[in-house]
């Protein structure tokens, strides 16, 4: 199948139109037109090799909905003019304890992202949803809730999954509480999956700049992380704190705002962060974690959840050609929505 995208040649070049050919459909293949592809900031980072060199030229994009155009033999639950989403994988061995756990994003022999990986069966690099198709195993294609606004589901496949997960493996409940770490496309889904869960949700940032926009989505308020005094008073507050921030930073500024027991997940930066300071986590009993994605079950489900209660990401559309200008606006610090790519603006034939 012909297609295009957007891809980047090296690390330091524009993404720029780029004609490229899909797989043919193999049994449990597939096929789809791409209607929307959220910009998630991991690709600024992949793009750009901030996380290592990368197999040029790259067509970003793990954040995909679109419409079933066709489907291999073996295909059970997909059909024709059916709308699906990818997320940030397309494959796994299928076979080791994790992928039978459902959480595929830890496989053992390791899970295919939506680009920039080898493919497992023929070895072809996988291109992402900048583009106008997508060819993808059934096990990893889920349903869209008829209720949802598909023009702004595509962040739930990456920031959603990414901040649900956590909420619910740290169990989240009615009077939780709750911190947030940063206000851009992963922290206000985290804010508003949390409150949807019951819990007392603050945002924490160096600023009070998006304080409305914070109590907008249902935030009690921001605690403001620069506050010396704030942040004294505000000790052992926090029963859970997800961390938003896709970039270094220091993580002890936080730690001792957490009760005990309480737990600090990072799901935003990957790469080397200022060395944690063991006494607030040895005195009060705090962990340090990590969190990756989420199964396809769990992303199936946060699909669901979302439909249930009425939950959308913030979105700013954009044609495809305004992709570059998403980038520039992430790199200079993240913004309090997801850019999402309606992709009829890309003609197969430019």
């Amino acid at each position: 199948m012909k297609t295009i995208g957007y891809a980047a040649h090296s690390s330091d070049a524009h993404l720029v139109p780029y004609h490229f050919e899909r797989r043919d459909l193999r049994d449990n293949d597939v096929a789809i037109e791409i209607l929307y592809s959220g910009i998630c900031h991991s690709d600024l980072h992949t793009v750009n090799g901030d996380w290592g060199p990368q197999p040029y030229p790259l067509v970003p994009g793990h954040e995909i909905v679109g419409r079933v155009i066709s489907v291999g033999p073996e295909v059970k639950n997909y059909t024709v003019g059916q709308h699906v989403a990818v997320g940030c994988m397309v494959d796994s061995c299928q076979e080791c304890d994790q992928c039978h756990n459902h959480e595929e994003q830890y496989c053992r022999n390791g899970m295919t992202p939506t680009y920039g990986a080898p493919d497992r069966i023929n070895g072809e690099i996988t291109q992402g949803g900048y583009s106008k198709h997508i060819v993808v195993r059934e096990e990893f294609v889920l349903s869209v809730p008829e209720s949802l606004d598909i023009g702004r589901v595509a962040p739930i496949l990456c920031a959603g999954i990414t901040t649900y997960s956590p909420l619910k493996t740290w169990g989240v409940k009615e009077g939780s509480r709750v911190g947030v770490i940063g206000l851009g496309g992963l922290g206000h889904m985290a804010v508003k999956l949390a409150v949807a869960m019951g819990a007392e949700v603050t945002v924490l940032s160096r600023s009070d700049a998006k304080l409305e926009e914070a109590k907008g989505i249902g935030a009690n308020g921001i605690l403001v992380s620069t506050d010396k005094d704030a942040m004294k008073k505000a000790a052992s507050s926090f029963d859970l704190i997800i961390d938003t921030v896709p970039v270094k930073h220091d993580i002890n500024i936080y730690t001792p705002l957490l009760d005990i027991d309480g737990s600090l997940v990072i799901v935003g930066q990957i790469g080397p962060l200022d060395e944690p300071m063991t006494a607030p986590l040895v005195m009060g009993r705090r962990r340090v974690a990590g969190s990756l994605i989420g199964g396809i079950k769990e992303t199936q489900e946060v699909l669901d959840f979302c439909a249930q209660h009425n939950i959308l990401p913030e979105c700013k559309m954009i044609r495809a050609e305004q992709v570059n200008e998403a980038f520039e606006h992430l790199s200079k610090g993240d913004v309090a929505h997801r850019f999402v790519i309606d992709m009829s603006s890309l003609s197969v034939d430019a």
